[in-house]
C-alpha cells in the first residue's frame, strides 16, 4: 500500500489536479509561455515534499537553473527545489502570455483545494 504522502502519491495528485484545467491557447500561434512544476524537499515537514507553480517565457529547464543560481529567484525554488516536474502540466504547454498568468494562479489554487500540503507560487 502506497502512503497517502508518499512521492508518488503526490505527485498523482498534483496531476490530477492539473487535469481539470484547459488551455484555450495550448499551441496557438505565438504560443510562446510555459507553466512549470517544481517538486519542493524541505525534510523538516511532514510530509517534508511541495509544488511551487510559475510560469515563464523560458525554457523551463533554465528557469529552473535561474531560481537555483539566484536569478529572479522564488526564496523556496533557490533553497528546496529538486527538480520540475514536467509531466504535471505537458497538456497545458506551450500557451499565451495571458493565459500562463491566469492558469498560473489557477493551478496553485487548483493544488491547494486537491490537498497538496504545501504550494508555493502561482502568483
Amino acid at each position: 500500500m502506497i502512503d497517502e504522502d508518499s512521492l508518488p502519491a503526490l505527485v498523482a495528485r498534483a496531476r490530477r489536479a492539473a487535469l481539470t484545467l484547459k488551455a484555450v491557447t495550448h499551441r496557438q500561434r505565438r504560443a510562446g509561455h510555459a507553466l512549470y512544476i517544481v517538486l519542493l524537499e524541505d525534510r523538516r515537514r511532514t510530509p517534508p515534499w511541495g509544488f511551487y507553480v510559475g510560469e515563464t517565457s523560458r525554457d523551463p529547464d533554465l528557469r529552473f537553473d535561474q531560481h537555483k543560481t539566484g536569478y529572479k529567484a522564488s526564496r523556496h525554488v533557490n533553497r528546496f527545489g529538486v527538480r520540475l516536474l514536467p509531466e504535471v502540466v505537458a497538456h497545458l504547454n506551450p500557451l499565451r502570455r495571458w493565459e500562463a498568468i491566469e492558469l498560473e494562479a489557477a493551478l496553485a489554487e487548483a493544488f491547494r483545494n486537491a490537498g497538496l500540503p504545501w504550494v508555493e507560487g502561482g502568483h
